[in-house]
């Protein structure tokens, strides 16, 4: 069973004006040996989800821009600490698309001046370090909200504040779309206007810096303190093996 979400459409971008496109926006700022891998998550349920809906918009102009894209479906997921040792098909999966991007599209509903819980609850499964992996640090992030209300920026500053803690580089640019009810068509489609215009700009900007820090992630998260761990960790294993084998 996969989780991740089909998309409609994914060539249709009505509101979108092609002529003004740079269907390649990151030509020259690094290697493009394959397309950049960008996971995307969103955080409601509800069956007309706003922050699914544009997430959804982005990755058809992720895909435009030459990436390929994944949209993780969080219905099943549980609640961190639920099931002992995180051990859910719905964990596993999650866990296994954030190693497999190079970086991620995070888009939350504002609620109660936050973050929800459904957002939080999928980057808490989503460990610095498990099996000797890093799911998150030196991935590229770009953070996006959602609001019922007039136009705020506490989901996307939350979102702001994780990515940091995640050890990812959450590029400058990003989306708030206030009164989103009123931007989406019947369709579940966004009608054109400046927040629009903005995810385009999110998404382009998005993608350089993805292939701009590609080939050069690692060295910009070495360590002093994790690679003083490791040795440590290597001195206590060789010592364990020596006692033994004496």
């Amino acid at each position: 069973m996969s989780r991740l979400r089909s998309l409609a459409d994914p060539d249709d971008l009505p509101a979108l004006d092609r002529s003004l496109v740079r269907p390649s926006p990151a030509v020259g700022l690094g290697s493009l040996e394959h397309p950049p891998r960008i996971l995307l998550l969103y955080g409601s349920l509800r069956e007309r989800s706003f922050s699914r809906l544009v997430v959804e918009e982005a990755a058809r102009l992720l895909i435009l821009f030459g990436a390929e894209v994944r949209i993780f479906d969080p219905s099943d997921l549980p609640l961190p600490d639920q099931i002992r040792g995180d051990d859910h098909p719905a964990v596993h999966e999650l866990r296994q698309h954030a190693l497999w991007s190079e970086g991620m599209v995070w888009c939350s509903p504002e609620r109660h001046g936050q973050i929800t819980g459904i957002m939080k609850a999928q980057v808490d499964h989503l460990p610095l370090e498990f099996g000797g992996m890093r799911p998150t640090q030196g991935r590229t992030l770009a953070v996006m909200q959602v609001s019922g209300g007039s136009q705020s920026f506490n989901a996307v500053n939350t979102l702001r504040l994780l990515g940091r803690w995640m050890r990812m580089f959450t590029i400058p640019n990003q989306s708030s779309i206030a009164m989103a009810f009123k931007e989406f068509d019947e369709a579940g489609r966004l009608r054109p206007s400046s927040y629009y215009d903005r995810i385009v700009d999110v998404m382009e900007e998005l993608i350089r810096f993805t292939i701009l820090i590609r080939g050069h992630a690692e060295q910009l998260v070495d360590r002093y303190s994790e690679r003083k761990s490791e040795t440590a960790k290597r001195d206590a294993a060789n010592d364990l093996t020596s006692r033994s084998i004496a």
